[in-house]
């Protein structure tokens, strides 16, 4: 089977991953160098929102869950087409699915042995649930099922997210941290340490939405990989411009009655999130594999194709005490203000050889 990976994919998850890699403090530490309504612009939205509302640094997460579920539909046809069994694949879904579970079980501290204070929801436990579940339905089901499926989990959490409030919630906000059904769901059945007290933004119930976000992830997989008469790849993109546009108006009505909410994961964040999604990798499909622009891509798809390894990495391996052996010296020699901005370079630069070390060898962490 001729090997279908798009480009664009790799580079966009490593678009992604860069902020995540330095790239968000570096931006930060720009507006400190050079403090204007810009830069300070920017640097704000390198955080997390408080609450309701949307930040840049709220779509790093669901972007990358999303681009999981594009790379399924390929995935799973060259597993069918080498003549895997229906058995051997469901067994992969599942297996790759709890071993992202477990990973992030580590990556929260599973090796301290301190149980009651281990935090057991995490990132890559997310992605593994909800990528595992909409696999299964992916596998299983047509793509009017699927848009129906789909449909029903997200009016399905809004109903039960708007409309019960938490029985302990004493009369705060439905939509409030204590108040929702969702910080109490957390509360009564995860064990171990929930990330906020009252709710984990990875909790329980918002795996239910988040299989929304890998299904449309999948969907458009599905989309780029179809060989539809007429279908070409610039159609598909205007495709993706105008699903992304139905989704973006969508989010944006739907927040007038579920807020937009990354921690709760609403149905409302995941069609906003959606629609940024499928927007830039429509941009990235449409450069990279389309125009065939690719000598830029490299630094990106380095980073993309072991998105997994750095994240685990940073957390593992101290980047910050190599970049400070290797770049220190001279990073004191530029000027003060601008030292905290060419740490931050010193530092993405150390785990981007890292990787490229990696990539040379042709080492890849699949899971």
């Amino acid at each position: 089977m001729k090997n279908e990976r798009l480009m664009s994919i790799d580079a966009l998850r490593g678009f992604d991953m860069l902020f995540i890699m330095g790239g968000a403090a570096l931006l930060a530490a720009l507006a400190e160098w050079f403090p204007c309504d810009f830069t300070q612009a920017l640097a704000e939205q390198m955080e997390h929102v408080e609450w309701h509302g949307l930040r840049h640094h709220d779509t790093i997460f669901p972007l990358f869950l999303f681009i999981a579920g594009i790379s399924f539909p390929f995935s799973l046809a060259k597993q069918r087409q080498n003549g895997r069994s229906s058995w051997a694949i469901h067994r992969k879904v599942i297996v790759r699915g709890l071993m992202l579970v477990f990973l992030g079980v580590v990556y929260n501290g599973l090796l301290d042995f301190n149980f009651e204070s281990l935090r057991y929801a995490s990132v890559l436990g997310r992605i593994g649930l909800a990528w595992m579940f909409a696999a299964l339905i992916f596998i299983h089901t047509g793509w009017k099922s699927r848009v129906a499926i789909t449909a029903i989990l997200l009016v399905g959490y809004w109903l039960v997210a708007g409309f019960i409030p938490a029985p302990d919630g004493g009369g705060e906000d439905i939509f409030s941290a204590q108040g929702s059904i969702v910080g109490y769901v957390d509360r009564i059945l995860l064990p171990g340490r929930i990330y906020y007290g009252n709710i984990d933004p990875e909790g329980i119930l918002s795996v239910i939405p988040a299989i929304g976000t890998a299904l449309l992830g999948m969907f458009t997989g599905e989309l780029v990989k179809s060989k539809h008469e007429g279908l070409t790849p610039g159609k598909k993109v205007l495709w993706m411009l105008l699903a992304g546009i139905i989704m973006l108006a969508v989010g944006l009505l739907w927040n007038e009655v579920f807020p937009v909410n990354k921690k709760m994961w609403t149905s409302s964040f995941v069609m906003v999130v959606g629609a940024y999604s499928v927007l830039m990798f429509a941009l990235f499909y449409y450069i990279i594999d389309v125009l065939q622009w690719r000598r830029w891509t490299l630094f990106f798809t380095v980073i993309g194709m072991n998105s997994i390894t750095i994240y685990l990495a940073q957390k593992f391996i101290r980047f910050s005490y190599t970049s400070e052996k290797l770049f220190g010296g001279l990073v004191k020699l530029m000027p003060e203000p601008s030292q905290a901005f060419f740490t931050q370079v010193a530092y993405i630069a150390v785990c981007w050889l890292f990787l490229y070390f990696l990539y040379r060898k042709k080492i890849f962490l699949k899971v």
